[in-house]
């Protein structure tokens, strides 16, 4: 194996430990939002972005970029949660294409419960999984990366 074939695995490996700890984590949270409020761990994201416009809303293609779907995806899960009534979809008065999305006074009430499962579900991930030492650098890591500030 020459030095490219080492640089290669060295990625590899920590990928799958990312990957190994992206999936313990997800699994957690979605435990914890579905038995709490009811919320999948995608639908929780989708109500933490509309949260973070501060009232303002999003265009269908964002709101799909800050969940990590597909367009299509993104319809099913905003029906659903429109369908809740956990947010509500806008024309564009400009653009009638245009379609914004955004929370209904329901979906921010509820994003406001789950938001505290959601974080010290987190933390206690976080802090189970940078005991082994498996997982430890990565969550190390994570203590490093610059996060924007947060509102509460």
């Amino acid at each position: 194996m020459g030095i490219a074939d080492d640089a290669v695995e060295v990625r590899a490996q920590g990928w799958r430990t990312l990957a190994a700890l992206h999936g313990l984590i997800e699994a957690e949270l979605e435990r914890a939002l579905a038995a709490s409020v009811d919320l999948s761990v995608v639908e929780y994201t989708v109500l933490d972005a509309l949260n973070r416009q501060d009232g303002w809303h999003m265009r269908m293609q964002q709101l799909a970029r800050a969940a990590a779907l597909s367009p299509s995806a993104t319809t099913r899960l905003v029906n659903r949660l429109e369908d809740r009534a956990l947010l509500t979809r806008i024309l564009c008065a400009d653009d009638r294409r245009g379609i914004y999305t955004e929370l209904t006074a329901a979906g921010r009430a509820l994003y406001e419960q789950a938001r505290p499962i959601h974080d010290e579900t987190l933390e206690r991930v976080l802090a189970e999984a940078g005991e082994q030492p498996e997982l430890s650098p990565v969550v190390e890591a994570l203590h490093g990366v610059a996060l924007p500030a947060v509102h509460s």
